[in-house]
């Protein structure tokens, strides 16, 4: 059932995102009275699951969810449609209009996934607020994975730093900690004093190939005592507001860790050492029940920090948070091809895109991970490579700055190799899903 909740998004998402896409062509060729032959969401080799006619065009849905298509008049695009291209240029056809309208309906697919993400951005914040959660609320540190402890943090660490860049939002750190061409260097507060911890590149690779960057850290759960239930936990001297910090000789322990040595103690004695206001107590002697309970419930100190936009304030807050997303996966492209960082191994496929979706069914991180996929859709689409719809624009610049317009014949080559280079590309992403998932 969580296989086919996340499909169903993925379905959802793909099917707006790519409808969209060419709703923006569409239009944008509707514009400048372009006519436009065929308009499908999904590939229809062979066959169409859905389709009808209105006007000059034939609208319909393909079987193939690997991406849709705009089929313009007089356009060389995956179609490869040459026997049009031979005909006498029509003035409702593509390649009769000046080049700065050929270049907006080019544009316009990554447009439209641009504005998309806004208006999803915007409406989050609006509907929802931003949540987050602030290090500064982390007063008791991280506790770290293996992983974490090999680069050499420590149980209790609080994270301040990040090549000296203040850490706020602490969902940022993991991103910013891997996202990287070089080293990075985290100043942490450990026991009262801040030291540096520099981490090689090497590192941060093997911790990207490994996946040990998954729980990297979680935040350290003091034991703090909400409420007092037992009467001989109350006789013990325990009151709301205390901070067991050791039991025994188990000391500085976070929550599981006192919780572990108590199922150890069962029917015993112990000894509390507690925080209590500014004032510290030791050697509180206690009684542990046949449970492995002092009587006493616990209370998670954390929550999330909220910020609730107006209708004014969401619009603006959207834009900031499209571009900060649009720069970050802009940073992560530049680095996948760098052979150094060994990036291009987490290229990822359908299994891996659907896999950022939550196994259930949320609107507000279904529309985030909308957004974020309709950003990186027209990042991709931007790159200048042929079939592409940055390969057609850079070809469309070129003409506009030289005034030579390329070939037939050479954009139909282009159009070939780039439709080979795509094609390579995807199933490199699938075949890596293949090996990560299914043999790794």
């Amino acid at each position: 059932m969580e296989i086919l909740i996340r499909i169903a998004q993925l379905f959802l998402c793909f099917t707006i995102l790519v409808g969209l896409h060419e709703l923006g062509h569409f239009l944008m060729a509707r514009l400048f009275k372009i006519r436009v032959e065929k308009f499908y969401i999904f590939f229809n080799p062979w066959f169409s699951l859905f389709r009808f006619r209105r006007g000059d065009t034939e609208y319909g849905v393909g079987w193939l969810p690997l991406g849709g298509y705009v089929k313009i008049a007089g356009m060389i695009d995956e179609s490869m449609d040459k026997e049009q291209m031979r005909r006498p240029v029509r003035p409702d056809e593509f390649r009769a209009k000046p080049a700065w309208q050929r270049l907006l309906v080019m544009l316009a697919g990554v447009g439209m996934n641009l504005l998309l993400a806004v208006v999803i951005y915007s409406a989050v914040c609006y509907t929802w607020g931003d949540s987050y959660f602030s290090n500064r609320d982390a007063r008791w540190g991280y506790n770290f994975n293996e992983a974490g402890h090999r680069m050499g943090f420590r149980d209790g660490d609080r994270l301040i730093a990040i090549d000296a860049r203040e850490i706020d939002n602490i969902l940022e750190f993991q991103n910013d900690l891997l996202v990287t061409e070089k080293g990075r260097r985290v100043t942490v507060e450990r026991e009262g004093r801040q030291l540096v911890i520099d981490l090689p590149l090497e590192q941060l690779i093997e911790m990207r190939r490994e996946k040990s960057y998954e729980g990297l850290f979680t935040l350290r759960i003091p034991f703090l005592i909400d409420s007092v239930s037992y009467a001989s936990a109350r006789e013990a001297g325990l009151c709301a507001g205390d901070e067991i910090t050791a039991i025994d000789t188990l000391a500085e322990a976070d929550y599981p860790a006192c919780r572990e040595y108590l199922q150890q103690r069962k029917g015993r004695q112990v000894l509390l050492s507690l925080r209590r206001g500014g004032e510290r107590i030791d050697s509180l002697p206690a009684s542990v029940d046949a449970e492995g309970r002092l009587g006493v419930i616990a209370r998670n100190p954390y929550s999330l920090r909220t910020r609730h936009y107006t209708l004014a304030e969401s619009v603006p807050a959207g834009i900031r948070k499209a571009g900060r997303t649009v720069a970050g996966y802009w940073e992560q492209l530049k680095l996948i091809v760098q052979p150094k960082t060994k990036m291009y191994e987490e290229l990822g496929g359908f299994v891996a895109i659907g896999s950022i979706f939550p196994t259930y069914w949320n609107w507000e991180e279904f529309w985030l991970r909308t957004a974020f996929l309709s950003i990186i859709l027209a990042v991709m689409n931007l790159l200048p490579i042929p079939g592409l719809d940055g390969g057609h624009a850079l070809f469309t610049l070129w003409e506009m700055v030289t005034g030579r317009k390329p070939s037939d014949r050479f954009l139909e080559t282009a159009q070939y190799i780039g439709l080979l280079i795509i094609f390579a590309l995807l199933l490199y992403a699938n075949g890596n899903d293949i090996y990560r998932f299914f043999i790794r």
